[in-house]
């Protein structure tokens, strides 16, 4: 792997001279994102020592490269036809995946056995883990990393980040819920065993605030086990008084509670939200 990462290294700092006519460099890049396919590798993880999100950006780099070296295919499945560069992910009953006509994902995104895919799309570079749900119409953009058991429902859009290759992607960890039409972005990360409400945005712009103290915990970041749900805070302007989007956590869960939706829709009507 160290022989594979300094490859990539140094066909990264002549990547303006790379194109589809060079076959060895093709053959590296190829043997990156055939890892990444197999999750043997990934694009960013926690460090579990630290709790900080590491970025392995030769993997990005390799990613980048990959649309510089590969020529456009047509592909054909049943009536749809494709124009792309990179194929899109099969041999779905090997892997133990499930997808529904209508559920895509890209060569170099990671599917664990147990996953579902609705009609919805992973980009390439993503990593899905174990018994997690893609609903319909959701997204999970390029090398977003998502958790075991995570329910990912309708319309949600988790965002996508290639360049530049050291920016942070999108974390979800395990146990999470994300309520529909969440759009979680630009390297948001959603704590462990937490509930988000339908509607959500959360980037590392959005303040995440607690609704018992009304402190800010956070930029762009859940705590785990917690229940957030969208809001607006009040702010004054020269030209006048307006509200901004926030997060507001109203519930912390006690760890490793499990998503009862009974239990969940009542801490909701508590504050006149629903998931």
């Amino acid at each position: 792997m160290c022989e594979l990462k300094a490859s990539i290294t140094e066909l990264w700092e002549r990547r303006a001279q790379l194109g589809a006519d060079d076959l060895e460099a093709k053959r590296v890049v190829e043997e990156v994102i055939g890892l990444l396919d197999s999750g043997e590798i990934r694009v960013a993880e926690v460090n579990q020592a630290t709790d900080d999100v590491v970025v392995h950006e030769w993997v990005k780099q390799a990613i980048l490269m990959l649309f510089r070296l590969r020529e456009m295919e047509s592909t054909v499945a049943g009536p749809f036809e494709f124009l792309d560069r990179i194929p899109m992910k099969s041999n779905y009953r090997a892997i133990g995946v499930r997808v529904v006509p209508g559920g895509m994902a890209r060569w170099g995104s990671y599917l664990a056995p147990g996953v579902v895919l609705m009609p919805s799309y992973v980009n390439i570079g993503a990593r899905v883990e174990e018994n997690t749900m893609v609903d319909t119409w959701a997204t999970v953009g390029s090398c977003a990393q998502v958790g075991k058991r995570v329910h990912i429902s309708g319309g949600v859009g988790i965002g996508g980040v290639l360049e530049p290759p050291q920016a942070q992607p999108v974390i979800i960890e395990d146990d999470v819920m994300l309520a529909s039409r969440c759009m979680i972005t630009e390297g948001a990360r959603v704590g462990q065993g937490s509930v988000i409400g339908a509607g959500v945005i959360l980037n590392p712009s959005i303040p995440v605030i607690d609704a018992q103290t009304g402190l800010e915990v956070s930029r762009g970041i859940v705590p785990p086990w917690c229940v957030a749900v969208s809001a607006s805070r009040k702010r004054s302007y020269p030209g006048g008084e307006f509200y901004l989007p926030c997060v507001l956590i109203i519930r912390r869960l006690n760890p490793g509670e499990r998503h009862d939706k009974a239990q969940l829709n009542e801490i909701l009507r508590e504050h006149s939200v629903a998931i």
